[in-house]
Protein backbone atom coordinates (compact mmCIF):
# COMPACT_ATOMS: atom_id res chain seq x y z
CA UNK A 1 0.00 0.00 0.00
CA UNK A 2 1.37 3.41 -1.02
CA UNK A 3 1.52 6.39 1.33
CA UNK A 4 -1.26 8.20 -0.55
CA UNK A 5 -3.50 5.16 0.00
CA UNK A 6 -2.68 5.20 3.71
CA UNK A 7 -3.53 8.88 3.96
CA UNK A 8 -6.83 8.32 2.19
CA UNK A 9 -7.64 5.81 4.93
CA UNK A 10 -6.46 8.19 7.66
CA UNK A 11 -8.60 11.03 6.32
CA UNK A 12 -11.56 8.65 6.19
CA UNK A 13 -10.91 7.77 9.85
CA UNK A 14 -10.80 11.47 10.77
CA UNK A 15 -14.14 12.15 9.09
CA UNK A 16 -15.64 9.05 10.71
CA UNK A 17 -14.42 10.24 14.10
CA UNK A 18 -15.80 13.71 13.47
CA UNK A 19 -19.26 12.49 12.50
CA UNK A 20 -19.32 10.01 15.39
CA UNK A 21 -18.53 12.72 17.96
CA UNK A 22 -20.04 15.82 16.39
CA UNK A 23 -23.05 13.74 15.35
CA UNK A 24 -24.48 13.46 18.86
CA UNK A 25 -23.21 17.00 19.46
CA UNK A 26 -25.39 18.33 16.62
CA UNK A 27 -28.20 16.04 17.74
CA UNK A 28 -28.22 17.55 21.23
CA UNK A 29 -28.41 21.02 19.68
CA UNK A 30 -31.47 20.02 17.65
CA UNK A 31 -33.05 18.38 20.71
CA UNK A 32 -32.92 21.63 22.68
CA UNK A 33 -36.12 22.48 20.79
CA UNK A 34 -37.55 19.00 20.20
CA UNK A 35 -37.01 17.42 23.64
CA UNK A 36 -36.52 20.12 26.25
CA UNK A 37 -39.72 21.56 27.73
CA UNK A 38 -38.26 24.57 29.49
CA UNK A 39 -35.06 26.53 29.94
CA UNK A 40 -33.79 24.31 32.75
CA UNK A 41 -34.09 21.18 30.60
CA UNK A 42 -32.37 22.96 27.73
CA UNK A 43 -29.55 23.74 30.12
CA UNK A 44 -29.35 20.06 31.09
CA UNK A 45 -28.98 19.06 27.43
CA UNK A 46 -26.38 21.73 26.75
CA UNK A 47 -24.42 20.62 29.83
CA UNK A 48 -24.21 17.04 28.53
CA UNK A 49 -21.94 18.27 25.74
CA UNK A 50 -20.54 21.36 27.49
CA UNK A 51 -17.15 19.81 28.34
CA UNK A 52 -16.64 18.07 24.98
CA UNK A 53 -18.23 19.98 22.09
CA UNK A 54 -15.12 22.04 21.30
CA UNK A 55 -12.90 18.95 21.45
CA UNK A 56 -15.22 17.20 19.00
CA UNK A 57 -14.63 19.95 16.46
CA UNK A 58 -10.88 19.33 16.55
CA UNK A 59 -11.55 16.29 14.36
CA UNK A 60 -12.95 18.57 11.64
CA UNK A 61 -9.93 20.88 11.78
CA UNK A 62 -7.60 17.90 11.60
CA UNK A 63 -9.51 16.35 8.69
CA UNK A 64 -9.41 19.64 6.78
CA UNK A 65 -5.72 20.19 7.52
CA UNK A 66 -4.82 16.63 6.57
CA UNK A 67 -6.71 16.94 3.29
CA UNK A 68 -4.91 20.20 2.51
CA UNK A 69 -1.48 18.70 3.18
CA UNK A 70 -1.96 15.18 1.78
CA UNK A 71 -4.26 15.90 -1.18
CA UNK A 72 -3.95 19.59 -2.14
CA UNK A 73 -5.79 19.15 -5.45
CA UNK A 74 -8.71 17.52 -3.64
CA UNK A 75 -8.73 20.31 -1.06
CA UNK A 76 -8.60 23.05 -3.70
CA UNK A 77 -11.39 21.60 -5.84
CA UNK A 78 -13.59 20.72 -2.87
CA UNK A 79 -13.33 24.03 -1.04
CA UNK A 80 -13.66 26.15 -4.16
CA UNK A 81 -16.53 24.17 -5.68
CA UNK A 82 -18.42 23.78 -2.40
CA UNK A 83 -17.54 27.27 -1.22
CA UNK A 84 -21.04 28.46 -0.32
CA UNK A 85 -22.25 25.40 1.66
CA UNK A 86 -18.90 25.10 3.45
CA UNK A 87 -18.97 28.81 4.27
CA UNK A 88 -22.46 28.39 5.73
CA UNK A 89 -21.21 25.46 7.83
CA UNK A 90 -18.24 27.51 9.03
CA UNK A 91 -20.44 30.45 10.02
CA UNK A 92 -22.80 28.09 11.84
CA UNK A 93 -19.94 26.56 13.80
CA UNK A 94 -18.65 30.01 14.76
CA UNK A 95 -22.07 31.24 15.92
CA UNK A 96 -22.71 27.94 17.67
CA UNK A 97 -19.53 28.19 19.70
CA UNK A 98 -20.32 31.77 20.68
CA UNK A 99 -23.87 30.75 21.64
CA UNK A 100 -22.62 28.07 24.03
CA UNK A 101 -20.30 30.52 25.75
CA UNK A 102 -22.50 33.65 25.77
CA UNK A 103 -25.94 32.20 26.54
CA UNK A 104 -25.49 32.32 30.33
CA UNK A 105 -23.55 35.59 30.45
CA UNK A 106 -26.80 37.52 31.05
CA UNK A 107 -30.05 36.51 32.73
CA UNK A 108 -32.37 38.40 30.37
CA UNK A 109 -35.04 36.18 28.81
CA UNK A 110 -34.66 37.58 25.31
CA UNK A 111 -30.86 37.25 25.47
CA UNK A 112 -30.98 33.58 26.46
CA UNK A 113 -33.83 32.72 24.08
CA UNK A 114 -31.96 34.19 21.11
CA UNK A 115 -28.82 32.20 21.88
CA UNK A 116 -30.82 29.01 22.42
CA UNK A 117 -32.47 29.52 19.04
CA UNK A 118 -29.01 30.03 17.53
CA UNK A 119 -27.82 26.73 19.03
CA UNK A 120 -30.77 24.92 17.44
CA UNK A 121 -30.35 26.31 13.93
CA UNK A 122 -26.54 26.17 13.91
CA UNK A 123 -26.78 22.49 14.85
CA UNK A 124 -29.52 21.61 12.35
CA UNK A 125 -28.09 23.38 9.29
CA UNK A 126 -24.60 21.78 9.38
CA UNK A 127 -26.17 18.38 10.09
CA UNK A 128 -28.03 18.69 6.78
CA UNK A 129 -25.26 20.32 4.75
CA UNK A 130 -22.62 17.73 5.65
CA UNK A 131 -24.87 15.03 4.21
CA UNK A 132 -25.48 17.10 1.08
CA UNK A 133 -21.74 17.71 0.66
CA UNK A 134 -20.71 14.07 1.03
CA UNK A 135 -23.60 12.97 -1.14
CA UNK A 136 -22.22 15.12 -3.95
CA UNK A 137 -18.65 13.92 -3.39
CA UNK A 138 -19.73 10.30 -3.78
CA UNK A 139 -22.13 10.97 -6.67
CA UNK A 140 -19.64 13.06 -8.60
CA UNK A 141 -19.67 16.72 -9.58
CA UNK A 142 -18.77 18.79 -12.64
CA UNK A 143 -14.95 18.72 -12.65
CA UNK A 144 -13.11 19.61 -15.87
CA UNK A 145 -9.73 18.55 -17.22
CA UNK A 146 -8.00 21.24 -15.14
CA UNK A 147 -9.33 19.71 -11.91
CA UNK A 148 -11.65 22.67 -11.41
CA UNK A 149 -15.31 22.59 -10.39
CA UNK A 150 -17.35 24.15 -13.20
CA UNK A 151 -20.86 23.66 -11.81
CA UNK A 152 -22.90 25.99 -9.62
CA UNK A 153 -24.57 25.87 -6.22
CA UNK A 154 -27.85 24.51 -7.54
CA UNK A 155 -26.06 21.54 -9.14
CA UNK A 156 -25.36 20.40 -5.58
CA UNK A 157 -29.08 20.28 -4.75
CA UNK A 158 -29.86 17.01 -6.51
CA UNK A 159 -32.19 14.30 -5.11
CA UNK A 160 -29.39 11.97 -4.02
CA UNK A 161 -27.53 14.68 -2.09
CA UNK A 162 -30.71 16.04 -0.51
CA UNK A 163 -31.57 12.53 0.68
CA UNK A 164 -28.06 12.33 2.11
CA UNK A 165 -28.70 15.55 4.00
CA UNK A 166 -31.93 14.18 5.49
CA UNK A 167 -30.12 10.97 6.50
CA UNK A 168 -27.38 12.82 8.37
CA UNK A 169 -29.92 15.09 10.07
CA UNK A 170 -32.05 12.21 11.32
CA UNK A 171 -29.09 9.96 12.11
CA UNK A 172 -27.31 12.66 14.12
CA UNK A 173 -30.51 13.58 15.96
CA UNK A 174 -31.13 9.92 16.80
CA UNK A 175 -27.52 9.61 17.96
CA UNK A 176 -28.04 12.72 20.09
CA UNK A 177 -31.28 11.40 21.60
CA UNK A 178 -29.53 8.18 22.62
CA UNK A 179 -26.67 10.22 24.09
CA UNK A 180 -29.19 12.37 25.98
CA UNK A 181 -30.79 9.23 27.42
CA UNK A 182 -27.34 7.98 28.40
CA UNK A 183 -26.24 11.22 30.08
CA UNK A 184 -29.39 12.53 31.78
CA UNK A 185 -31.51 11.48 34.77
CA UNK A 186 -35.18 11.75 35.61
CA UNK A 187 -38.08 12.56 33.31
CA UNK A 188 -35.94 13.96 30.51
CA UNK A 189 -34.13 10.61 30.28
CA UNK A 190 -37.45 8.76 29.84
CA UNK A 191 -38.63 11.17 27.15
CA UNK A 192 -35.25 11.00 25.38
CA UNK A 193 -35.62 7.21 25.12
CA UNK A 194 -39.13 7.50 23.70
CA UNK A 195 -38.07 10.11 21.17
CA UNK A 196 -35.00 8.07 20.20
CA UNK A 197 -37.21 5.13 19.22
CA UNK A 198 -39.30 7.31 16.90
CA UNK A 199 -36.23 8.98 15.41
CA UNK A 200 -34.54 5.61 14.97
CA UNK A 201 -37.42 4.21 12.92
CA UNK A 202 -37.50 7.28 10.66
CA UNK A 203 -33.71 7.14 10.31
CA UNK A 204 -33.85 3.46 9.35
CA UNK A 205 -36.19 4.17 6.43
CA UNK A 206 -34.13 7.09 5.11
CA UNK A 207 -30.73 5.49 5.67
CA UNK A 208 -31.72 2.22 4.02
CA UNK A 209 -32.90 4.06 0.92
CA UNK A 210 -29.75 6.19 0.72
CA UNK A 211 -27.31 3.34 1.32
CA UNK A 212 -29.04 1.04 -1.19
CA UNK A 213 -28.97 3.85 -3.75
CA UNK A 214 -25.24 4.32 -3.09
CA UNK A 215 -24.55 0.60 -3.38
CA UNK A 216 -26.48 0.30 -6.62
CA UNK A 217 -24.71 3.30 -8.15
CA UNK A 218 -21.08 2.68 -7.23
CA UNK A 219 -20.75 -0.06 -4.62
CA UNK A 220 -18.68 -3.23 -4.50
CA UNK A 221 -18.53 -6.20 -2.14
CA UNK A 222 -16.68 -4.27 0.56
CA UNK A 223 -19.18 -1.43 0.55
CA UNK A 224 -21.94 -4.04 0.70
CA UNK A 225 -20.39 -5.43 3.89
CA UNK A 226 -20.32 -1.90 5.35
CA UNK A 227 -23.96 -1.40 4.33
CA UNK A 228 -25.01 -4.59 6.12
CA UNK A 229 -23.07 -3.61 9.23
CA UNK A 230 -24.70 -0.16 9.24
CA UNK A 231 -28.22 -1.56 8.89
CA UNK A 232 -27.72 -4.27 11.53
CA UNK A 233 -26.14 -1.76 13.94
CA UNK A 234 -29.02 0.68 13.49
CA UNK A 235 -31.60 -2.02 14.17
CA UNK A 236 -29.60 -3.10 17.23
CA UNK A 237 -29.43 0.50 18.47
CA UNK A 238 -33.21 0.86 18.20
CA UNK A 239 -33.72 -2.47 19.96
CA UNK A 240 -31.32 -1.58 22.77
CA UNK A 241 -32.90 1.82 23.46
CA UNK A 242 -36.33 0.16 23.47
CA UNK A 243 -35.12 -2.05 26.33
CA UNK A 244 -33.54 0.88 28.18
CA UNK A 245 -29.95 -0.17 27.43
CA UNK A 246 -28.65 3.31 26.61
CA UNK A 247 -24.96 2.39 26.66
CA UNK A 248 -25.37 -0.41 24.14
CA UNK A 249 -27.69 1.73 22.05
CA UNK A 250 -25.12 4.53 21.90
CA UNK A 251 -22.39 2.07 20.90
CA UNK A 252 -24.57 0.67 18.11
CA UNK A 253 -25.71 4.11 16.88
CA UNK A 254 -22.06 5.11 16.77
CA UNK A 255 -21.24 1.93 14.84
CA UNK A 256 -24.00 2.87 12.38
CA UNK A 257 -22.26 6.17 11.67
CA UNK A 258 -18.86 4.48 11.40
CA UNK A 259 -20.13 1.88 8.93
CA UNK A 260 -22.22 4.32 6.87
CA UNK A 261 -19.44 6.90 6.46
CA UNK A 262 -16.96 4.10 5.89
CA UNK A 263 -19.17 2.81 3.11
CA UNK A 264 -19.07 6.21 1.38
CA UNK A 265 -15.27 6.22 1.40
CA UNK A 266 -15.17 2.62 0.19
CA UNK A 267 -17.32 3.55 -2.80
CA UNK A 268 -15.01 6.48 -3.52
CA UNK A 269 -11.64 4.74 -3.51
CA UNK A 270 -9.40 5.13 -5.48
CA UNK A 271 -11.16 8.37 -6.38
CA UNK A 272 -11.37 11.29 -3.97
CA UNK A 273 -13.75 13.35 -6.12
CA UNK A 274 -15.29 11.77 -9.21
CA UNK A 275 -16.09 13.94 -12.23
CA UNK A 276 -19.61 13.68 -13.61
CA UNK A 277 -18.37 15.07 -16.94
CA UNK A 278 -15.69 12.51 -17.81
CA UNK A 279 -14.19 9.65 -15.77
CA UNK A 280 -10.77 10.58 -17.10
CA UNK A 281 -11.05 13.82 -15.14
CA UNK A 282 -11.66 12.13 -11.78
CA UNK A 283 -9.51 13.27 -8.87
CA UNK A 284 -7.80 10.17 -7.51
CA UNK A 285 -5.47 9.35 -4.63
CA UNK A 286 -2.67 9.43 -7.20
CA UNK A 287 -3.22 12.62 -9.19
CA UNK A 288 -4.48 14.69 -6.24
CA UNK A 289 -1.83 13.77 -3.67
CA UNK A 290 1.25 15.58 -2.37
CA UNK A 291 4.79 14.38 -2.94
CA UNK A 292 5.95 11.16 -1.23
CA UNK A 293 8.36 13.18 0.95
CA UNK A 294 5.52 15.36 2.24
CA UNK A 295 3.40 12.31 3.01
CA UNK A 296 6.33 10.67 4.79
CA UNK A 297 6.85 13.67 7.10
CA UNK A 298 3.10 13.84 7.77
CA UNK A 299 3.04 10.15 8.68
CA UNK A 300 5.72 10.62 11.34
CA UNK A 301 3.93 13.65 12.79
CA UNK A 302 0.57 11.84 12.86
CA UNK A 303 2.12 8.78 14.48
CA UNK A 304 3.45 10.90 17.36
CA UNK A 305 0.56 13.32 17.90
CA UNK A 306 -2.52 11.15 17.30
CA UNK A 307 -2.14 8.81 20.32
CA UNK A 308 -1.75 11.80 22.66
CA UNK A 309 -4.89 13.45 21.31
CA UNK A 310 -6.89 10.23 21.63
CA UNK A 311 -5.72 9.66 25.21
CA UNK A 312 -6.55 13.22 26.25
CA UNK A 313 -9.99 13.19 24.67
CA UNK A 314 -10.80 9.77 26.16
CA UNK A 315 -9.77 11.08 29.58
CA UNK A 316 -12.10 14.07 29.15
CA UNK A 317 -15.08 11.82 28.47
CA UNK A 318 -14.17 9.65 31.46
CA UNK A 319 -13.98 12.62 33.84
CA UNK A 320 -17.40 13.94 32.74
CA UNK A 321 -19.10 10.53 32.55
CA UNK A 322 -21.80 11.05 35.21
CA UNK A 323 -25.46 11.74 34.50
CA UNK A 324 -27.01 15.13 35.11
CA UNK A 325 -30.60 16.23 35.66
CA UNK A 326 -32.66 19.31 36.39
CA UNK A 327 -31.79 18.96 40.09
CA UNK A 328 -28.18 19.88 39.20
CA UNK A 329 -29.18 23.17 37.57
CA UNK A 330 -29.47 26.19 39.84
CA UNK A 331 -32.69 28.18 39.51
CA UNK A 332 -30.73 31.34 38.76
CA UNK A 333 -29.55 29.77 35.49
Amino acid sequence: MELHDIWFVLIAVLWIGYFFLEGFDFGIGVLTKLLARDRKERRVLINTIGPVWDGNEVWLLTAGGATFAAFPEWYATLFSGFYLPLLIILLCLIVRGVAFEYRAKRTGERWQTNWETAIFWTSLIPAVLWGVAFGNIVRGVKIDADMEYVGNFFDLLNPYAILGGLVTLFLFTFHGAVFAALKTAGDIRVRARALAIKLGLATAVLALGFLLWTQAASGDRWSLVALIVAVVALVAAIGAITKGREGWSFAFSGLTIVAAVGMLFLTLFPNVMPSSLDEAWNLTVTNASSTPYTLKIMTWCAGIATPMVLLYQSWTYWVFRKRIGTQHIADAH
